[in-house]
């Protein structure tokens, strides 16, 4: 072979295996703080400095030897395009389906829409009208509806606009006839939603203090205010708040939401925040006038009520006081008394999970941990029946107007299972295919095999972990296996159908869904066994599944991927800083990674009750054991990692993701890849599926390539002397 030849041969493997730039180098600067007597040396505080020009370009500089690297991946371009083509099988999405009158306003995607446009009809199969693409004539922004909401009378639209992925919306109001906005405008606003006065003139909504996701007092001391049509939004009168009512307990971290009963005849006020137990009192319509509301208390945080629903002249209430599974409550509406409600549902062996209402029916969902099923109670008769929603897995019932029809719309989703819509009846307890029901024919769905199992934990204590592969599947540990988990905020971790999952499992991926303690699966209890100074159980339970998967021939370490987002950053992040070696690869997706810290952060405070705080030592010294940074050490043989983080995130701050990749860039001795993407047109999620779809490429593809996929191998050349 000529020496020519076999210089370009080698040139064009290292083109096919290595990024065309060098990794960005991280300079230590050590920083040391004492927590109740403990030491921590933080070597990169100084990228928490988001406005630093500095700290700017070392993420731009990762996000571009991170992109570069995955542009070289064979198959992430053909994961994209499976997902583009999957979504083409689903002809319409539909989605948040809301009835005033006879019309009917919803969300329509088609597959060759990034967003959803809002859409009108008369009647369930009336002619369907466009009423708002949220990208219009400004095609070159990106543009999504984060939420509408109609008036009670239909006239009117609310529409929370959000640009680059962000959650904190802009409220627009139109006329629905003419199709028009009104001129003014409501920033920040968290997600987009209000609450419509009755008579049409206004609503309710909370907004934050700043637009800007890095702003330390964008989400602190925020205040519930009423907007009236056609007043400039600046001299919206504030209703509630901490500063208005000091001697309500309002804390900084709270958010004071203020919504209507469904028949408008009470407005309650519920300081929100990540613990679910109701703190919330409620008051007279007609106190929103006056300079000064009378409340009366309908819940402390102390009766453990963690849901409420108004029917007729009484108050339905979800408690979990003294009965972890949860019960159902029955208490008068207008002089609630948690402590002396009578019990309309006892608690059983089966979790409840939620509970909604349509004009004369309370429906309750209950969960054995995996499969739900949903009970209704008509507050006429007095009586209990089951829902006939047919099969097992994700069930649930989304009323189109409660407060003035009993129409209601059911699903049904599982792992193998696309799913499906009915119109449901509940006087007659019928179910009829929904006109909003789109059957799609993806490819490889019938070979799925599903396992519902549960696994030993590192105590002894059985997890639940969900299984699916294709047919044919060979227990020789060959097999990549995607594993994922979250256990937080008693979140569970409940049946779904995905079509992106779906990718993988047709190119012989096992999936494996993680139930850690930290979620719901099995009650509060479940909860509560990985929650602040027991979190640890959280990421014990995800390694147990790993050691389970891997001892029973499912797949390997070599062919590990684990995978973990938002506050299951914390999940993956300990799982590989305390098991590097169970794991081939790991996604670590806009993650709290940095717990110890996170109360810098913007949205650090409002998430101190679910992960503690530092101001206390025995939530502090648990929040240094859940923080994966501060777990890094040097030497160490780390699996291939890729942390994600988006610049648009209210929600996980990006230099969280950010710091864990800088501390195992600079420590690990594997060899293998630590990357950091870094997303400039997303936050926390997007709407945006060419965003999505190229996000989550992106990550499936760097850990299938690391976990010896060979449809994910780069190219290697043959040379022969």
């Amino acid at each position: 072979m000529k020496l020519g030849s076999f210089i370009l041969l080698v040139f064009l493997s290292a083109v096919n295996t290595l990024p065309a730039q060098t990794l960005p180098s991280t300079p230590k600067r050590p920083v040391t703080d004492t927590y109740f007597g403990k030491q921590v040396v933080d070597n990169y505080r100084w990228l928490e400095n988001m406005n630093s020009d500095e700290v700017k370009n070392w993420f731009k500089a990762q996000g571009a030897y991170t992109n570069a690297m995955l542009n070289r991946i064979p198959g992430r371009d053909k994961l994209i395009q499976t997902f583009v083509d999957y979504d083409k099988l689903l002809t319409v999405r539909y989605g948040e389906i809301k009835k005033r009158g006879n019309t009917y306003f919803y969300r329509k995607t088609l597959p060759s829409e990034n967003v959803g446009k809002l859409y009108i009809r008369e009647g369930k199969t009336g002619t369907e009208k466009l009423l708002f693409d949220p990208l219009g004539s400004e095609k070159s922004k990106k543009y999504a509806m984060s939420t509408f909401t109609p008036s009670p009378d239909g006239r009117t639209m609310a529409i929370g606009l959000q640009e680059g992925g962000a959650e904190l919306s802009t409220i627009r109001t139109m006329d629905v006839a003419t199709r028009t906005f009104r001129p003014e405008s409501i920033t920040a606003v968290f997600g987009g939603g209000i609450d419509w006065l009755p008579d049409n003139s206004g609503f309710l909504y909370l907004p934050n203090n700043s637009l800007d996701v890095k702003d330390p007092q964008g989400n602190l001391n925020t205040k519930a205010r009423l907007h009236k049509l056609g007043t400039n939004p600046d001299a919206d009168p504030e209703l509630w708040s901490r500063a208005k009512n000091p001697d309500m307990g309002i804390r900084p971290d709270h958010y004071p939401v203020m919504f209507f009963s469904d028949d408008y005849t009470q407005v309650y006020g519920v300081l929100s925040s990540v613990d679910n137990r109701v703190d919330g009192w409620l008051t007279n319509p007609a106190d929103l006038g006056k300079p000064t509301i009378t409340w009366k208390r309908l819940a402390a945080s102390t009766d453990s009520v963690t849901g409420f629903v108004k029917l007729g002249n009484k108050l339905y209430l979800k408690s979990i006081k003294n009965a972890p599974n949860g019960q159902i409550l029955v208490t008068d509406a207008t002089d609630p008394n948690p402590a002396t409600a009578a019990v309309l549902l006892p608690e059983s062996n089966q979790n409840i999970t939620r509970m909604v209402s349509t004009k004369d029916f309370l429906f309750v969902t209950l969960s054995d941990g995996i499969n739900e099923k949903i009970r209704q109670y008509d507050s006429r008769s007095g009586q209990w029946a089951d829902v006939p929603i047919p099969g097992t897995g994700t069930v649930g019932i989304e009323p189109y107007d409660s407060p003035r029809s009993n129409e209601a719309l059911a699903y049904t989703t599982s792992w193998n299972n696309p799913g499906t819509a009915y119109e449901y009846n509940p006087d007659n307890r019928q179910l009829a295919v929904s006109t909003f029901d789109v059957k799609p024919n993806y490819p490889g769905v019938a070979d799925l095999v599903v396992e519902e199992l549960e696994i030993p934990g590192h105590d002894g204590v059985m997890v639940p972990l969900s299984v699916v592969y294709k047919k044919g599947l060979k227990r020789d540990g060959s097999a990549v296996c995607f594993m994922t988990g979250y256990g937080a905020y008693g979140i569970s971790a409940t049946p779904y159908f995905s079509r992106r999952n779906l990718a993988l499992l047709n190119q012989g991926v096992i999936l494996a869904e993680t139930h850690p303690r930290g979620g719901s699966e099995k009650g509060q209890k479940w909860y509560r066994a990985g929650f602040q100074t027991t979190k640890p159980n959280t990421w014990k339970d995800f390694i147990s599944s790993g050691e389970y998967l891997i001892k029973n021939g499912y797949t390997s370490a070599q062919h590990l991927i684990g995978e973990g987002t938002s506050a299951g950053g914390i999940l993956i992040g300990r799982a590989i800083t305390e098991r590097p070696d169970l794991f081939a690869a790991a996604i670590s997706n806009v993650s709290c990674s940095n717990a110890l810290r996170m109360e810098e952060s913007p949205n650090g405070p409002v998430n101190a009750p679910e992960f503690g705080t530092v101001k206390d030592s025995l939530q502090c010294m648990a929040l240094y054991e859940m923080d994966a940074f501060n777990h890094v050490r040097e030497g160490t043989k780390y699996p291939a990692v890729m942390c994600v983080g988006g610049m648009n995130d209210p929600r996980v701050i990006v230099w969280q993701p950010g710091k864990f990749a800088a501390a195992l860039q600079n420590a690990t001795t594997s060899g293998k890849p630590v990357v950091m993407q870094v997303n400039y047109d997303n936050g926390h999620f997007t709407e945006d599926k060419a965003v999505t779809f190229r996000n989550f490429a992106n990550m499936y593809a760097f850990a299938l390539w690391q976990a010896g996929h060979p449809a994910y191998q780069p190219v290697k050349a043959l040379v022969t002397k």
